[in-house]
């Protein structure tokens, strides 16, 4: 008989909760899902963490100053700029997109500061705090985290084991980093404390993030609904045609007032505050439904 890889004949029989080729095999995905579900829901009850703001947006963003580091080195490295080779094109097209994109980023680190600030603010007897959530990542993910710890408070990192982010940004606190495998049960944890939802420009991670949530509200899924806040209008009147959804009839003309769009921090903080308070704070308990797995 064949033994698992981490098991001694000293240690035999092994408990199957001890076997890891059996925990790590395709047989187990199921406990490894619960386990997704049941690891963070427990140290969330410890941080007495039930309301959280997410903020997303492309992990790709910069900061400013980064952003035009990079786009002075690029524009080095052209041997003869009036005829600059497609790797040379390539390059400068992504450093110039990095640039115009990175106010973004100190745009991000602001609202995440100013909102920590505003939760900390709130009475004790009310019993709400609304932390800041990102996904773990770079970017504007690594924006929402500093502004939080810049406000001295605690935010979370929602990580994800992917091929080019290869850990969380150091300004999550320890206790509230996660690393999910799965993409599914990530989103839960996005959604499911979510009272507030803040889109960045980003990518196809953004979009899909987006409109799961629109979706879960459009069609009465979550309870409370959240207010969402699409920020930067030249990005996203840009990118999405909401009116040619209504106009081809895949959404209802009262569909995109599912969302608000946005254009400065303090707009941005105000809208939050006024929607925070008047839909979670001071409401009775039994009106706000405790998501845990």
């Amino acid at each position: 008989m064949t033994l698992p890889r981490d098991c001694s004949r000293d240690e035999w029989p092994l408990k199957a909760y001890k076997n890891l080729d059996f925990l790590n095999s395709d047989a187990a995905r199921s406990i490894r899902v619960l386990c997704e579900f049941t690891e963070p829901s427990l140290r969330f009850a410890e941080e007495n963490i039930d309301d959280t703001i997410v903020l997303f947006g492309s992990a790709r963003t910069l900061p400013p100053e980064r952003a035009r580091r990079e786009l002075e080195k690029v524009k080095a490295r052209i041997a003869d700029p009036s005829h600059p080779t497609p790797a040379e094109k390539r390059a400068l097209h992504i450093a110039e997109a990095n640039l115009r994109m990175s106010p973004y980023y100190d745009d991000a680190v602001e609202l995440s500061r100013l909102m920590t600030e505003w939760s900390m603010s709130l009475p004790e007897d009310h019993g709400k705090r609304f932390t800041i959530c990102s996904g773990g990542g770079p970017g504007i993910m690594e924006a929402a985290n500093k502004g939080a710890q810049m406000a001295g408070g605690k935010s979370i990192g929602l990580g994800i084991s992917l091929p080019f982010e290869q850990r969380v940004n150091e300004y999550i606190p320890e206790e509230l980093q996660f690393e999910f495998h799965y993409f599914f049960v990530r989103k839960f944890w996005f959604v499911s404390m979510a009272k507030a939802l803040v889109a960045f420009p980003g990518g196809f991670g953004t979009m899909d993030e987006l409109f799961e949530t629109l979706t879960l509200i459009q069609t009465n899924k979550i309870e409370n609904r959240p207010p969402v806040l699409l920020y930067g209008r030249e990005f996203w009147n840009d990118v999405i045609d909401f009116d040619a959804m209504v106009k081809w009839g895949t959404i209802s003309p009262e569909d995109p007032a599912l969302f608000h769009i946005i254009d400065s921090v303090e707009d941005a903080r105000d809208y939050l505050i006024e929607e925070l308070s008047k839909h979670f704070i001071d409401k009775p308990e039994s009106l706000l439904r405790r998501h845990r797995p």
